[in-house]
């Protein structure tokens, strides 16, 4: 029988592994690559509990020689975990604007990683001060949102940027606006947390 948990409950190491490998293996079968149908059988046979049903925000992230070579994901929990492993998989690796589609011989390069997000929940603030102090660098997925402008940063991204000023300018711009907006009124901000699994081989 398969174990109910709630909605935003954790995701074990194990079943974090087998997320990850759905992310390679559908982009593997997008290139055209011969995947081992036993073990593409067995994959398939895990996924088909029910903690992989549960309809969360996700993340894939590729990076080769460890730069950055494709992110997409979606915020919002539109569709199940195992879905949007598999849709932003492909999209990560072959249409993330920012880079040109994966190739056959990169895909033995690249390291996947599997971000599950919780539901974003907002954070109030009256001053840009307040805003620093109630931000934890480290753990909390921001979102940021003015007018038409939006933008996101992983948790992750705080490894590169670890000063919630930086982190937070940063955003802005990523976002199309000015680089001290978050200091200005009327910037509605998010935040989240994510369970993050990288390949282990």
């Amino acid at each position: 029988m398969n174990e109910i948990r709630e909605s935003n409950s954790d995701y074990s190491g194990e079943e974090g592994q087998l997320l990850v490998r759905l992310a390679r293996f559908s982009i593997a079968e997008k290139l055209g690559v011969q995947l081992d149908e036993e073990e593409k059988t067995a994959l398939k046979k895990s996924l088909k509990q029910d903690v992989f049903a549960q309809k969360r925000g996700v993340f894939v992230t590729l990076h080769l020689e460890g730069l950055l070579r494709g992110c997409i994901g979606s915020l919002e929990a539109h569709d199940t975990v195992r879905s949007g492993v598999i849709e932003n998989a492909l999209n990560a690796a072959f249409h993330d604007p920012r880079f040109s589609p994966l190739t056959k011989e990169e895909l033995d390069l690249v390291d996947i990683e599997v971000s599950v997000l919780t539901a974003p929940k907002s954070l109030s603030h009256a001053t840009p001060d307040e805003l620093v102090s109630k931000l934890e660098p480290g753990r909390d997925g921001v979102i940021i949102t003015k007018g038409v402008a939006k933008a996101t940063f992983l948790p992750q991204v705080w490894d590169q940027l670890p000063q919630a000023p930086l982190f937070l300018s940063h955003l802005c711009t990523k976002a199309g606006l000015s680089s001290n907006e978050w200091k200005k009124q009327g910037l509605e901000v998010m935040t989240y947390r994510v369970q993050c699994f990288c390949e282990i081989f």
